[in-house]
């Protein structure tokens, strides 16, 4: 992937509304990665800088120019004039808020995502310990079933069809 992100940087680097870039993020770049919730490399990141969304699309040379094709500036308070009537007004209403008012609200739905991610984690840490019970009992089954002389039965068996082939020729 690493090569045709690199090919796909280079077509975009004098773009004046799109910008391709990679960041590292196991060096200088890790704050960045936190404020933007990059938990995985390599992670895709679209849209508005101070707002950023996951790109869930592929990971092949056409797929990620074909949707670098269709970013295009959108709607923010940096970019007024391309917000419908609608996204004027509930801007509005957020200014209205307050930089205070903003602030809590935005720093109450990130706790909501953090609490759900806890959440995620700690249950998804739980399955995987039933797995591992459930797998250890299942292979301590088949292990009881093979000792038990599975194996010399399966061959009995074959033996015994092999001598009644032989007996309708």
């Amino acid at each position: 992937m690493k090569p045709d992100w690199d090919k796909l940087m280079k077509e975009y680097k004098d773009s004046k509304t799109t910008l391709i870039a990679d960041v590292d993020c196991t060096t200088k770049g890790q704050p960045l990665c936190e404020t933007h919730g990059v938990r995985g490399y390599p992670t895709i990141k679209h849209g508005d800088p101070n707002a950023l969304e996951d790109y869930n699309g592929g990971r092949d040379a056409a797929s990620m120019k074909k949707f670098a094709e269709g970013l295009k500036p959108s709607c923010s308070p940096f970019n007024i004039e391309l917000c419908s009537d609608d996204q004027k007004e509930e801007i509005d209403k957020l200014k209205a808020e307050g930089q205070s008012g903003l602030e809590t609200k935005i720093k109450d739905g990130e706790k909501e995502i953090e609490d759900a991610e806890k959440h995620f984690k700690a249950e998804v840490d739980k399955l995987q310990k039933k797995y591992q019970e459930l797998n250890e009992g299942k292979d301590k089954k088949v292990k009881e079933i093979k000792d038990s002389g599975l194996g010399l039965m399966k061959s009995v068996l074959a033996q015994m069809k092999s001598a009644e082939d032989k007996e309708e020729l």
